[in-house]
């Protein structure tokens, strides 16, 4: 039984798809949940009707988390609304952008794709720590390109999530002797918006089948390790990478 009464979460891009999905989990087990989001406002407002609807605490704020002010906007919101502790966060935002070859890629390309995925994670905890206390957690997403260099074209996405995992161990050490640890979970193929913008239909029939679980994985699966990773149940684990790929990819 997972219990986050009385806490409060922040989740970077906490509307849809995996976000979404971790943004209702951590509210249906207690937690108040401030939210942020960049684009899909309606599916931002589904998230929250659906957390109010079900008894649950939550708040939204569209942002862009490469920017400092945004940040400091979604952080200010949370404190506002729920008090200035935030025992969990989530650093959910990131993205592909697009697939693009070494050729294909200029400086500007590289530098966003890295500022979405690596630095985001490094801003957002750098504000969201000052609030955390004894037992805070924090959970990072890096992907399962991060281990094997990604399909193609994918270098730079790739890169920004080994960041991801790096970064995540080094807080996991700075972080410890305040009690505060710092996981990160790394997915392979999740049947998610992602994968239907960037990866062919063919290419992911062949992954599922090729899966030791012959499928996709769910949303709401990598949810549910996230907020055993956010709890106390999970208390003696930090600076780890979750694999969530069904088979795929072992470390």
């Amino acid at each position: 039984m997972i219990d986050l009464k009385g806490k409060t979460a922040i989740v970077t891009g906490g509307a849809r798809d995996i976000g979404g999905q971790i943004s209702r989990r951590l509210a249906d087990q207690g937690a108040a949940v401030c939210f942020n989001y960049f684009d899909a406002p309606e599916k931002a407002e589904e998230t929250l009707n659906d957390i109010i609807k079900n008894g649950g605490k939550a708040v939204n704020l569209y942002g862009d988390l490469t920017k400092q002010e945004d940040i400091d906007a979604l952080v200010k919101k949370s404190i506002d609304t729920f008090g200035k502790r935030i025992d969990i966060l989530v650093n959910v935002v990131g993205g592909l952008v697009a697939r693009k070859q070494l050729s294909e890629m200029d400086e500007k390309f590289w530098d966003f794709v890295m500022s979405l995925n690596a630095k985001t994670v490094f801003l957002v905890t750098k504000a969201v720590v000052p609030y955390m206390t004894e037992g805070g957690s924090i959970v990072n997403f890096s992907s399962q390109a991060a281990r094997d260099g990604g399909g193609p074209g994918a270098s730079a996405y790739s890169s920004a999530k080994g960041a991801v995992l790096t970064f995540t161990k080094s807080m996991a050490k700075e972080l410890g002797p305040k009690k505060i640890r710092a996981n990160a979970v790394s997915p392979g193929m999740i049947a998610t918006t992602f994968h239907d913008t960037f990866t062919k239909p063919e290419v992911r029939e062949k992954v599922a089948a090729a899966t030791p679980l012959r499928r996709e994985g769910q949303a709401g699966e990598v949810a549910d390790l996230v907020t055993y990773l956010a709890s106390d149940n999970s208390s003696f684990i930090t600076g780890a990478s979750i694999e969530i790929n069904g088979g795929t990819y072992f470390v």
